[in-house]
């Protein structure tokens, strides 16, 4: 290849963090082939080639795998013998959202139906494309996600336990916990009897600006972020539950940077990748309201809360990576909710369609 560092495949490349990843790793030299039923929504995507397809579709994920070179040709026909692996996979496709989506319990099928189906015909198509060209090069990260500790460690929003270890016996506190945890142990399965390298890590609250923000799948720190730049000084805003219950949250760019690490190593994991400043949900709005100079009360109601508390240890990823958070919760709010604002301006100014006879009849 001309002077790539490699190849590498981003599944989810036009959600959150796939679109993020896609740049760091265009970034690093790498040649990109994006996949996602959607484009990234706040960018233009960074990949070399982006292809929009449904994972949970094997006959599209057989092909996906499959690179043709870098010119950008999966749509064309090249002989068999011809096509490679990648060299690198990142799996981030799923079916997710905030608390709003996860813990209502209305979606837990559909959940649990396409991300298992997405990562079984990732991990499978992948073993047989490897076994007919006779090489297990490919490494795979899987996103996984803390949701998976049980709940019965996470009690106690000033002391919760979410230590590697600590994640058996197995109790999640929701059906996406146990669909993250199967995935999990799906990879480490595929690891153990068809070689497949894989590196997994278990994620804490990713934000930062491109992410969902409205619409019902945003997390916290996006939904209070949007709540208070539209209210003004003195409003009150909505605060699911007593607000006492405790989450960290990592900042996306130091997410990748722990990802892109992790990928490079020879640890698979699974690992914490996440934030050590624990915070309740009552002082996350207050830090939202600090970074707007607004003075914001709070008005708890009821709603979907999750367990009462979460934080990430991170012994083991100082230990086998090297890394740690950085950012103050602070500083990433700083940045989440001028870039949230931003978008509520472009909003509020967007061109409207001029009244014509059309419209009135259309109405």
């Amino acid at each position: 290849m001309r002077d790539y560092r490699g190849t590498a495949l981003v599944l989810g490349a036009g959600g959150f963090i796939g679109s993020h990843m896609v740049k760091r790793l265009r970034k690093e030299g790498y040649w990109v082939r994006g996949v996602d039923l959607k484009s990234p929504e706040f960018s233009n995507t960074a990949a070399n080639e982006f292809i929009h397809g449904d994972l949970r579709d094997v006959d599209f994920v057989r092909r996906v795998l499959k690179f043709k070179g870098e010119q950008g040709n999966f749509y064309h026909e090249i002989p068999y013998k011809m096509e490679e692996t990648f060299d690198y996979i990142y799996q981030f496709a799923a079916d997710m959202g905030g608390a709003g989506f996860v813990f209502t319990g209305e979606n837990d099928a559909e959940i649990m139906q396409n991300s298992v189906s997405i990562n079984l015909n990732v991990l499978e198509e992948q073993r047989k494309f490897n076994e007919v060209k006779g090489v297990n090069k490919t490494r795979i990260f899987y996103s996984g996600s803390a949701c998976m500790y049980p709940e019965h460690n996470q009690l106690d929003p000033d002391n919760p336990d979410c230590r590697e270890e600590s994640a058996y016996p197995a109790n999640p506190d929701s059906e996406y916990g146990w669909e993250k945890l199967f995935s999990e142990r799906l990879y480490l399965a595929y690891n153990r009897n068809h070689g497949i390298p894989v590196r997994i890590a278990r994620y804490h609250n990713i934000f930062g600006p491109e992410g969902t923000w409205q619409g019902g799948r945003e997390k916290a720190p996006a939904a209070i972020c949007r709540k208070v730049a539209y209210a003004s000084d003195g409003d009150e805003i909505e605060v699911w539950g007593d607000g006492k219950q405790t989450r960290s949250f990592l900042f996306i760019d130091e997410c990748i940077e722990a990802t892109y690490r992790m990928m490079n190593s020879d640890f698979l994991g699974p690992v914490n990748i996440g934030s050590e400043e624990m915070v309740t949900i009552n002082e996350l709005v207050d830090t939202a309201a600090k970074v707007a100079k607004k003075t914001i009360h709070k008005n708890h109601i009821d709603g979907p809360l999750g367990v009462r508390g979460r934080n990430s240890n991170n012994d083991l990823v100082r230990e086998k990576l090297g890394w740690d958070y950085s950012q103050t919760l602070e500083e990433g709010i700083r940045k989440t909710y001028e870039w949230i604002t931003w978008q509520i301006m472009k909003d509020m100014y967007k061109p409207q369609p001029e009244y014509t006879e059309e419209l009135m009849a259309a109405g």
